[in-house]
């Protein structure tokens, strides 16, 4: 059985996304009735809702969403990784009015502003505060920006850091040489772990298996067994499969390793870096 580690709902009705407009593919809503349904068949048990990237004055009206799913009678829900603004001011007060049943982690996506916002000593101080609190720091970043996230990780050693999605490599443009050197850097830093999240998304249309194994071999090799763990990133994952696809490529890419090696990066991993 699976934790996933990255799931994103929609409900347009309560929370705005103002990205959404731009991707019209996924500019709808996405229940956790219909995913509950998938996850069920396909040997997902737990999951931690992803930040969906909302509007600021939406980031407590999200938190409260995933909540109130947490407390539906045999919900698969076990907490949320909360959007957040560590280069604001007001940061502090903002970790202080979190509920720590609800809030596991945190993520704010940096391909989204400037490269140097990630650099400044106040988005770095309150990241390093994270760490005093035992949340995780999720890294949302580009292959272009995979420097910012070792910067980061080394300006913040005693924070916990996830990078999301395997650090979206550009398998479709065949960037794979130079995202390679990147993480092996990025894996020499002990104080993060890997997320393989969704990552046919940035592929071409036609994947296959194949297509995706070296790069998640790759992080595999790089990061050890220990600091990997598994995300759906659904509805992503759509643009270019489907849940049970992405499920069933996982299995398949992971079926060589040892019963320990698998549990590790299904469930356990997991369960230790979010305290589930």
């Amino acid at each position: 059985m699976f934790i996933d580690t990255h799931l994103h709902l929609v409900a347009r009705d309560r929370i705005s996304y103002p990205w959404l407009k731009d991707v019209p593919q996924l500019d709808q809503d996405w229940t956790y009735d219909a995913y509950e349904k998938t996850a069920k068949r396909i040997g997902i048990d737990r999951v931690l809702h992803m930040e969906v990237d909302c509007a600021p004055n939406c980031i407590q009206t999200e938190n409260a969403f995933v909540a109130e799913l947490m407390a539906r009678p045999g919900s698969l829900v076990c907490g949320a990784i909360s959007s957040a603004r560590p280069e604001s001011a007001g940061f502090d007060a903002f970790l202080d009015e979190l509920d720590p049943k609800v809030i596991k982690g945190i993520r704010r996506v940096l391909h989204v502003v400037p490269d140097d916002v990630s650099q400044s000593d106040t988005f770095r101080a309150n990241v390093k505060r994270l760490g005093d609190k035992g949340l995780p720091f999720d890294i949302c970043v580009l292959q272009r920006q995979l420097d910012l996230a070792i910067d980061l990780a080394d300006a913040c050693p005693n924070t916990v850091f996830v990078l999301d999605h395997c650090g979206v490599p550009d398998i479709a443009g065949d960037g794979y040489a130079d995202w390679a050197k990147s993480i092996s850097r990025l894996a020499e830093r002990q104080n993060v772990n890997a997320k393989i999240s969704g990552i046919s998304a940035y592929a071409a249309p036609d994947w296959t298996l194949e297509t995706l194994r070296p790069y998640v071999e790759h992080i595999i090799e790089q990061f050890g067994w220990n600091r990997v763990v598994w995300g759906s990133d659904s509805p992503v994952c759509t643009l270019n499969s489907s849940l049970d696809q992405w499920m069933a490529t996982t299995r398949a890419l992971i079926a060589g390793a040892s019963e320990s090696e698998r549990t590790s990066f299904a469930f356990k991993n997991a369960k230790r870096i979010w305290s589930i």
